[in-house]
């Protein structure tokens, strides 16, 4: 196990490495971090709107990774960086 100090950081792919590099990880666990960071530093609203666009884009279903997708359908999902984009223009 990885001992983590103060400041330091974890990418997504320390905790799911078989994703690495591969375009078709989840991007919200990130995103929705941001969204707490922004909330900390007195940015409620703009924390709310990234939060209101990762639900709105999750409850359409259809720029989403495969393990958001009802059938876990990889050909027909999103990469990570489409449903970021998704994410981004629903903002």
């Amino acid at each position: 196990m990885r001992m983590l100090r103060a400041g330091s950081r974890a990418s997504g792919a320390a905790t799911a490495p078989s994703h690495a590099g591969t375009n078709e990880a989840n991007p919200t666990a990130i995103i929705l971090s941001g969204a707490l960071m922004l909330r900390h530093l007195g940015e409620r609203d703009t924390g709310e709107a990234v939060e209101h666009a990762v639900a709105a884009i999750i409850a359409e279903g259809k720029d989403v990774t495969y393990d958001r997708r009802p059938d876990r359908d990889a050909s027909k999902a999103a990469t990570t960086s489409g449903m970021a984009d998704a994410i981004i223009a629903r903002l």
